[in-house]
């Protein structure tokens, strides 16, 4: 079993890796209230915390002194926490990244002459692994459609790309129901702008041709009613509303994902 973390495998790193206890479930924060003269606590449900990856790795033997105390250098280098959560990819879990980070610092314990055992500890703050090659699904025009995501067990937060032309004044906006929930867009858009809508971050942004951030799109939303899509088939109904009103594309990034 290897990974790889920032771009670099742990074969490459020449590191011998196991994972011994895999926590497919993440831990649980349980939300409850208690109340003086009352038995038990009001349970409010639960929220998943942050997930924990531990991996065993193992410097096999062959080295120089030299050679030993550089492979650790480069190890060290290589897994530096200054340089924030980077994607971890783990092989038994393919086509799944994670946005991680060590959580602690590691020793390095002898085992034979210039070899070598450590334990990792990555801290993923995102308990949830996503696809590599995520879903997409384009609309070119208005009615209602079907986006089916294959990928993942649980709801995701996807990001909407919409390009448009909606005129000012409430008359005139774009319409777009995910699952029987609605997101009208209303506000000026203009031929060559994006507007660019992401669930998981829960911002909107307003975009050129080049990808440069022209203004905050959120005052283009008749409210924060963010899209969420299901796993399996999910229901997208488009329509543009006002005589002026044009749409263009809709095109959906799924950031499908797993527990």
């Amino acid at each position: 079993m290897g990974f790889s973390f920032n771009g670099t495998t742990s074969q490459s790193m020449g590191l011998a890796t196991r994972i011994t206890n895999e926590y497919r479930m993440p831990d649980l924060r349980n939300n409850t209230i208690t109340m003086p003269g009352r038995h038990g606590v009001f349970d409010f449900g639960e929220t998943v915390s942050e997930r924990k990856i531990l991996i065993s790795c193992f410097i096999p033997p062959g080295k120089t002194d030299e050679q030993f105390l550089s492979k650790k250098d480069d190890i060290i280098e290589w897994l530096n926490p200054d340089n924030g959560l980077c994607q971890l990819i783990l092989d038994k879990e393919p086509g799944r990244v994670y946005e991680a980070r060590l959580t602690s610092g590691f020793s390095f314990d002898r085992a034979v002459r210039n070899s070598c055992t450590f334990d990792l500890e990555f801290f993923c703050p995102d308990p949830y692994g996503y696809a590599i090659s995520d879903e997409t699904f384009d609309f070119a025009e208005t009615g209602t459609f079907t986006a089916s995501r294959a990928l993942g067990n649980i709801e995701s937060y996807p990001v909407y790309s919409l390009t448009g032309v909606i005129p000012s004044g409430t008359d005139s906006y774009i319409s777009i129901t995910t699952n029987g929930s609605e997101l009208q867009i209303i506000g000026r858009l203009a031929a060559g702008e994006t507007l660019i809508i992401d669930s998981d971050l829960m911002t909107a942004k307003v975009v050129d041709s080049n990808g440069e951030t022209l203004r905050n799109g959120l005052p283009l939303l008749s409210e924060l009613n963010f899209p969420v899509l299901n796993t399996g088939d999910n229901t997208i109904v488009i329509a543009a509303v006002g005589t002026s009103t044009t749409f263009t594309e809709l095109n959906i990034q799924a950031r499908s994902r797993w527990r």
